[in-house]
């Protein structure tokens, strides 16, 4: 299965970051329930994202700044991605489900760039 590396670290920080995009709709809602337990699930991924960080070796610490910038970048261009949706084929319901759906997609276009680096540099 693999130990740990900066590129699992950087994905985790991806789905905290989906996570807490998604307590403004639970918050508009009135589901109290559902964000009680949505922070108490952010809790856990943050300490496993912390224990993850302090397992990693000096070369893989020194690539996460550069894998935060590229999940940064895909973050933003899942929120575009998905205003540009919104705008072009569906009714936006409110801003908060821009950022959950947005970020989502910028996740998943990060986690899918990672993947295809991976799959490129071992087949070369």
């Amino acid at each position: 299965m693999g130990g740990p590396s900066a590129e699992r670290l950087t994905a985790l920080l991806g789905v905290l970051v989906v996570m807490l995009a998604t307590l403004p709709r639970y918050l508009d809602g009135g589901h109290e329930t559902r964000l009680s337990l949505m922070l108490m699930a952010c809790a856990v991924v943050a300490a496993v994202t912390l224990l993850h960080w302090r397992l990693l070796d000096s070369p893989a610490r020194r690539r996460v700044p550069g894998l935060l910038r590229r999940l940064g970048f895909c973050l933003l261009a899942g929120l575009a991605v998905m205003a540009g949706w919104y705008a072009l084929a569906a009714n936006l319901t409110g801003w908060q489900v821009l950022l959950s759906h947005g970020t989502t997609a910028g996740l998943l276009m990060h986690v899918l760039s990672l993947w295809w680096r991976r799959d490129r540099a071992g087949s070369a």
